[in-house]
């Protein structure tokens, strides 16, 4: 996996980062996520939702600070990817933090991922704890500008 230790730009998926995502509560957002995941990769949304859905049962994963990073392992991947995406209004995610969330990123793994899958939430985890990051992306207007502001953090930590 390149650039283990820096930030996760480079697991952007091809049009990653999403400025609106339309979706008022976590079940739509899960949805919304998983429609545009299929997109990209070209597999039926129905199977990325439904893996998303069987992870959030075994434990919300708001990650705090108004951050939650749904994820899930799928059959057919050749490695991890991620999209991030901002909500128009922050929505209940039942993070430890009890805080609203606004700001998703999404990371699907192969199925046999181990510790790649793990790396990749590590590297999203410490990229969205920068203390610059998470306002540049709530500002940002453009998915664009959403993937330069993660492109200069993944630079910054290389």
């Amino acid at each position: 996996m390149p650039n283990s230790g820096a930030g996760f730009a480079d697991l952007l998926l091809q049009d990653g980062a999403i400025p609106v995502l339309p979706a008022f509560a976590k079940d739509a957002a899960l949805k919304a996520l998983a429609r545009e995941a299929g997109t990209r990769l070209a597999m039926p949304w129905l199977l990325v939702y439904e893996r998303l859905r069987t992870r959030e049962a075994l434990g919300a994963t708001g990650f705090g600070g108004g951050v939650a990073i749904p994820h899930a392992r799928l059959p057919g991947l050749a490695s991890c990817v991620a999209l991030v995406a901002r909500l128009p209004q922050p929505i209940d995610w039942q993070a430890n933090d009890s805080e609203p969330v606004d700001i998703l990123v999404l990371l699907l793994s192969p199925e046999d991922a181990g510790a790649d899958h793990l790396k990749a939430l590590a590297r999203i985890s410490r990229t969205l704890r920068d203390s610059a990051t998470l306002p540049a992306l709530r500002a940002a207007d453009t998915g664009e500008a959403m993937q330069a502001i993660l492109a200069r953090t993944t630079a910054n930590a290389g």
